[in-house]
């Protein structure tokens, strides 16, 4: 089974169009791969999502996060590599992936040091065999 951390703004993209970051986000659901995260990515996400310049229904926001929570692994997300070049506010994102061994889905891979775990969504998507 393929283990990926999503970045918030793949979760945001996912509410807003019917790209690759929903096909991700219906993977996950679906059980088709396993979402890591730690008590604060799910605290970012949360954050995020009610913003209310988004407008996102509440109700919509619980369900996703709760599908993530019922179909993912929680991490410590443990700062294992304090070394690497890491914007600090996705900080998270990147210890999470790198304890669990996973793919970081980003659609702002500028915030991230150059390192072959970090894609974005349609190259993960082309990686699973599912390019859209």
């Amino acid at each position: 089974m393929v283990k990926v951390v999503l970045d918030t703004n793949i979760l945001v993209s996912s509410l807003l169009t019917a790209g690759p970051p929903a096909v991700i986000v219906d993977l996950a659901a679906d059980g088709n791969i396993i979402p890591f995260y730690s008590n604060p990515i799910l605290q970012k996400y949360w954050e995020v999502l009610s913003r209310k310049k988004f407008g996102f229904n509440p109700a919509q926001v619980s369900r996703l996060l709760d599908d993530i929570a019922r179909t993912g692994i929680a991490v410590e997300g443990k700062q294992l590599n304090k070394n690497k070049k890491v914007n600090e506010d996705d900080r998270i994102f990147y210890d999470a992936a790198v304890e669990a061994n996973a793919y970081l889905i980003t659609g702002n891979i500028k915030h991230f040091p150059k390192e072959s775990f970090i894609i974005t969504p349609a190259q993960f998507l082309t990686i699973i065999g599912n390019a859209q």
